[in-house]
């Protein structure tokens, strides 16, 4: 049985200093995609706060960024994570 996708509603908002750290690139790759309006974004106390979903679906959009995401970003520590976790 199909079940219809429910939306976030509690989604995660990250700084551009914790999304470049955990994708791998630097700040003002986020930020330029800020600029271009490639992901979503909000501003509070005058700073971005951007949200993770989108950033996702930006950073697979790319070849180079999804490389960076697997290589520089989090996706380093997958490896690690399925060993630790793993049935043994």
């Amino acid at each position: 049985m199909n079940t219809p996708e429910m939306p976030i509603s509690n989604k995660l908002w990250l700084s551009v200093s914790q999304a470049a750290k955990l994708f791998g690139v630097e700040q003002k790759t986020i930020r330029r995609a800020i600029k271009s309006k490639q992901i979503t974004f909000m501003i509070e106390n005058d700073r971005y706060n951007i949200e993770m979903g989108s950033l996702l679906i930006w950073a697979r959009k790319s070849t180079k960024l999804k490389n960076k995401l697997s290589l520089e970003g989090v996706g380093k520590f997958v490896k690690e994570w399925k060993e630790e976790f793993s049935p043994k």
